[in-house]
């Protein structure tokens, strides 16, 4: 082949590799390991666009590096391909969304296969295969048979929950009993209800009260939900946040999510109510400050708000509803009504009213909050609204312009007065703990998990609902499999889909007589993701979910990436499964990731994020067809550091592709007959390969891709330059770009006379004594301006270049007349000399 030829070469190894499974994975113990995951992909209809592959070819680079270094590589890729989109697209075409799944994954498949990524193709996996969700089922499974002992730290089997004494033997008791307490549970909370997509959302699905898929309103509603008791988790989840390697900004958004904060528990008496109310307060030693309360929309004690102000309440209640909490945390506009109830202050006994407002939320602390106006931000622009009294409590600030948030002494606090905040805040809790009005408490921000959808297309529960309680199936009855439906559509109510098929929801086990009604939400797509790691070291495990011996061998993770907007939720709840699964004796690591870095944004040549709306999607198939896979593998990496946002321009891609060409060049030769190839290369040539060597490994190591490729080309253009070029130099080359640019790579790999290939070729090594420069140019300047210049071998003395820079004609032209004042020297770097 005379020319590079990018469409006869590609397709020719992509099916080399398929065929011959040049990527296939098997644990060879004694041999190092280095597992490197991409975060799965939804395949959508749209397909691939050019922002996708970039984590992708990032993994599939350092992947191809770490084989020529002689590690053992585990790199599978799958589809996480539950979800509400396709169900909306069956809804509205009456395409069944396995379907439209299938098809979807057949082209996401075929596009990421054009690209030449380096993946186990055996190993892959699918998240709507009965094969797979039916262990998505037995780690559920594991969930609702295990409870969270708090003594010991760790979940344990739900049969070895303590009964308390006199409950009795009635298993309905006990059921109801370990229901209160198992991992997974049934409880009533308010959740984003969606009328139009007739399901229930999650937080992150919801954007200003309208759902982010068709925009349509949602309303905050009470239902019956499954939840996962993440909570339990928290201080685990935070603490082992230490021993990762991920950004320091990640583990900030993780801690921040977890939100974990020390305080106090305070109960206020409501008067003519008989009850009391608890709040959780980061400051009690501002206690004496607290001047009203203020009750979350959602909060029960409203339900016993007199017929003065029932109407106002219910108004404001309903208004609430429809705003979601990221909108009521940040709105300054305070809104809020009073119920018409009291409590007393437990510190002094005063008389404080009881208000409602959205800038509370029933998903944190006890959902009800003391209101210390002079000291907090949000509480001093509600009271000064609604006239309420601002009491100062701690000196410095100024009340009456705005709240003290600063240190100080107490004032105005009784017992406390004098003394400094630290001091102040265990002095009162002392108090509250002697008094029997509260104690020390560890408050965490996060909720626990929400499980449930009223979706047809997720994996359907295990579980039924008997007269004596809620019990899980068998494992031989796994998996659960969705029934045949024509009609997907919400029902009206708040009933699922599933629900409209009778004869399925009816259970009855032939074996055991247990019957019942199954459990008729399906899970969030979240479910087939929290584990799906755990599945590519096993994939075709019929008998369990993954064999332990290979989860010893490639576990953890050692590399991770993906996309930021997964920063949270997704890493969190597979932390969390991860962790119940450690605790039961399924895996043998706390942490399933060790390494995690995001990649930034591909943006379009407008600078806007990529989407159909926009119609600034660029597809991978055209880039292809015009430049090749290799080009633009190389020009998603030479863009700019993997983890910025970056514009794409289709004129940069030209550049990588020149660069291919003359790489082939020079390795092909003019006419296609290889190499012209010398003895030994010169000296400078031999020190740019040794050079290359080493900054092409470290930048590949410290994912500095776009360094890495800018190296390459200095050394292609060294040799393109060079008289003499020997055979080392040549097969160094084609080596250092094989991970970059994997098919030229291995054609010319063949050219150069080998017949294996390049995949598993040893990784060169540099001589860091053939590195180092024997000669430097140094500049010449006059008043910091370049007047000459002159090559010097290395370490040449200051006194010996001051002398040859005094002799430059053009330095000495600069000078002409003026006075030196001043000398300046710096070794094998300028000489510059002040003058007036």
């Amino acid at each position: 082949m005379t020319r590079y030829e990018p469409k006869e070469i590609e397709p020719k190894w992509q099916e080399f590799w398929l065929k011959n499974k040049t990527f296939k994975a098997e644990a060879k113990p004694g041999t190092p390991k280095f597992y490197c995951l991409d975060m799965f992909p939804y395949p959508s209809g749209a397909g691939l666009h050019v922002g996708h592959p970039e984590g992708y070819t990032a993994t599939d680079i350092v992947c191809r590096y770490k084989r020529m270094q002689g590690f053992n590589v585990l790199h599978p890729m799958g589809w996480d391909a539950f979800g509400l989109p396709a169900e909306q697209h069956a809804i509205q075409t009456g395409t069944h969304p396995r379907d439209t799944t299938r098809t979807n994954i057949n082209t996401f498949r075929r596009q990421i296969r054009a690209l030449g990524f380096s993946y186990d193709w055996d190993r892959e996996i699918d998240t709507t295969d009965p094969k797979y969700f039916r262990w998505t089922q037995w780690i559920f499974k594991q969930l609702f048979e295990s409870w969270y002992d708090s003594e010991l730290q760790r979940a344990r089997p739900i049969s070895e929950l303590p009964l308390p004494a006199g409950l009795g033997t009635d298993e309905k008791t006990i059921r109801s009993y370990q229901a209160k307490h198992r991992l997974a549970y049934l409880d009533e909370v308010p959740v984003w209800w969606c009328q139009a997509l007739g399901t229930v959302l999650a937080n992150e699905e919801v954007i200003d009260g309208k759902s982010e898929r068709g925009n349509h309103p949602c309303e905050r509603r009470p239902l019956r939900q499954w939840m996962l008791k993440i909570t339990a988790y928290a201080e685990r989840l935070l603490q082992d946040l230490d021993s990762l390697d991920w950004p320091d900004s990640l583990k900030a958004m993780q801690r921040n999510w977890i939100g974990k904060s020390s305080g106090a528990e305070v109960k206020f008496q409501v008067e003519d109510l008989n009850e009391s109310l608890e709040v959780f307060t980061t400051r009690p030693d501002t206690l004496f400050g607290a001047t009203y309360m203020v009750l979350a929309p959602e909060h029960p004690l409203l339900k016993k708000v007199g017929e003065t102000c029932k109407a106002s309440v219910t108004e404001y209640q309903s208004q609430a509803a429809s705003r979601s909490e990221l909108e009521r945390g940040i709105d300054k506009d305070k809104t809020g009504v009073f119920t018409g109830l009291f409590a007393v202050n437990p510190v002094n006994n005063v008389r404080i009213p009881i208000w409602t407002a959205d800038y509370v939320m029933m998903s944190y602390g006890t959902g009800a909050i003391m209101a210390v106006p002079a000291h907090d931000e949000r509480d001093w622009a509600f009271a000064t609204k609604f006239s309420i009294p601002i009491i100062e409590v701690i000196s410095g600030g100024s009340v009456t312009e705005s709240a003290h948030g600063g240190d100080g002494q107490l004032v105005n606090s009784g017992f406390l007065n004098g003394l400094t905040v630290d001091v102040a805040m265990e002095k009162m809790i002392a108090w509250l703990q002697e008094k029997h009005l509260g104690k020390a408490r560890i408050q965490y921000k996060i909720r626990d998990w929400l499980f449930s959808r009223q979706r047809y297309w997720g994996e359907p529960f295990p579980i039924v609902h008997g007269a004596e309680g809620s019990f899980s199936l068998e494992d031989s009855e796994l998996p659960v499999t969705l029934p045949e439906m024509n009609d997907y559509k919400p029902t009206g109510t708040f009933d699922p889909p599933l629900a409209k098929n009778k004869q399925w929801i009816q259970y009855k086990n032939a074996e055991t007589l247990k019957e019942g009604i199954r459990e008729c939400n399906t899970m969030p797509q979240w479910a087939g993701s929290s584990w799906y790691y755990l599945r590519y070291l096993d994939a075709d495990n019929n008998m369990a979910p993954w064999a332990k011996d290979l989860e010893r061998y490639w576990m953890p993770v050692d590399l991770y990436i993906g996309g930021a907007e997964h920063a949270v939720l997704h890493l969190l709840y597979a932390r969390f499964w991860h962790k119940v699964l450690y605790d039961l004796g399924h895996v043998s690591g706390k942490e399933p990731f060790q390494k995690l870095v995001n990649q930034g944004l591909i943006l379009g040549e407008d600078g806007e994020k990529m989407s159909k709306s926009r119609g600034n999607v660029v597809n991978p198939d055209d880039v292809i067809e015009l430049y090749g896979a290799d080009a633009m593998r190389l020009y998603e990496m030479f863009m700019g550091p993997l983890e910025r946002m970056k514009p794409w321009q289709m004129a940069g891609i030209e550049g990588q592709k020149r660069f291919l060409q003359r790489v082939w060049r020079l390795a092909a030769g003019e006419e296609g007959q290889g190499p012209s190839v010398a003895s030994q290369s010169h000296p400078d040539l031999v020190r740019v390969m040794h050079q290359s060597i080493k900054k092409v490994s470290e930048d590949i190591e410290n994912l500095r891709f776009n360094t890495a490729i800018s190296q390459l080309m200095v050394f292609s253009t060294e040799m393109d330059k060079a008289d003499s070029v020997s055979k080392e130099c040549y097969d160094v080359l084609v080596r250092l770009l094989a991970p970059f640019a994997p098919h030229i790579a291995e054609e010319l790999w063949r050219y150069l006379g080998h017949k294996e290939t390049i995949a598993y070729v040893q990784w060169p090594q540099y001589d860091s004594n053939l590195i180092q420069e024997t000669n430097v140019t140094v500049v010449f300047q006059v008043n910091g301006k370049v007047r000459g210049e002159k090559q010097v071998e290395v370490g040449t003395s200051k006194d010996i270049l001051e002398k040859l820079a005094r002799e430059d004609l053009g330095v000495q032209k600069h000078l002409g007349v003026l006075n030196i004042i001043k000398t300046i020297v710096v070794q094998n770097k300028l000489v510059n000399f002040v003058a007036k």
